[in-house]
């Protein structure tokens, strides 16, 4: 059977999709630890799709525990080439309501200290990350949205900030005196190693509140965002079903060249071991 192509990261609410068939569990093992489950490789209207609960069985791991790493690797040793995310967001804008989904172009980083690379150890490399999101896969994805009959909000900035706590009421202020978008804690991560391991990312941003900004929501409780997140969820599957059934072909964006240039170390420098734990990654640029 097939390779899958597509891989897709379910988040809060999203933690399997029930149009999955001929499904298989793969265990994969990477030089950075364990992912956050077994991968689910299964068809999804006739595509060959890889999935994985980002915060594993029963929603066990915190944003900042998650091994963002391993999780983008086992995906890159799947064959995987094109990424969509869904993820819970609170918003900072008032046109963007709960039920809504947003469709991400920019991020901001608040985290503290999250490893964010797969380089290092002796290799050193700077990928471009002007434009974070993957144009084209963003573009299908907010497609399919409007396909299924949800409302889509196209671009934006998503605040990643390291929770697990929600925002103080002067962080939302700030945030949205900024020109922030969206709020969640955990995309951002996923983008960069998505780029460096030349994969297309996009995530479907699944709006459950308003933040504490708001008059009306000014105590985010985690009854009101379950409950919008059981929506969300059924939203979203129809959206990444709608999605995969609209992609094909080969990818002509830069996401899939993201490290022809950017790779600094020379070969005959970058020690063994790493050219051996990283060569799913660059082994197309270093051998050996």
């Amino acid at each position: 059977m097939n390779n899958p192509t597509i891989g897709i990261i379910g988040g809060s609410g999203l933690y399997d999709m029930a149009e999955l068939t001929d499904r298989e569990e793969r265990t994969i093992p990477t030089p950075f630890g364990d992912p956050s489950g077994p991968y689910i490789l299964a068809s999804l209207r006739g595509t060959r799709v890889a999935f994985l609960a980002r915060h594993g069985a029963g929603h066990r791991l915190l944003p900042s525990e998650l091994n963002f790493r391993a999780n983008i690797y086992g995906f890159k040793v799947l064959g995987v080439e094109r990424i969509l995310s869904a993820s819970a967001v609170g918003s900072l804008r008032e046109e963007y309501k709960p039920l809504d989904i947003v469709v991400p172009d920019q991020f901001f980083d608040r985290t503290k200290g999250r490893i964010s690379t797969f380089f290092g150890k002796g290799i050193v490399a700077h990928v471009a990350f002007a434009h974070p999101i993957c144009r084209d896969l963003a573009s299908v994805a907010a497609d399919s949205v409007a396909a299924v009959g949800a409302t889509v909000h196209r671009g934006g900035t998503y605040v990643n900030m390291e929770g697990p706590q929600f925002s103080t009421l002067s962080e939302s202020r700030l945030y949205r005196s900024w020109g922030m978008d969206i709020i969640g804690m955990t995309n951002l991560q996923e983008a960069k190693l998505a780029r460096e391991a030349e994969i297309c990312y996009t995530t479907l941003a699944l709006v459950t509140d308003y933040d504490c900004w708001h008059p009306d929501h000014d105590s985010v409780t985690i009854d009101l965002i379950l409950a919008n997140l059981h929506q969300n969820a059924a939203t979203a599957q129809k959206t990444i079903a709608e999605a995969v059934s609209r992609l094909s072909g080969r990818r002509t964006c830069a996401c899939k060249d993201a490290l022809a240039t950017a790779i600094v170390t020379r070969p005959e420098h970058v020690p063994a071991q790493t050219k051996k734990d990283l060569a799913p990654i660059i082994g197309r640029y270093l051998h050996g």
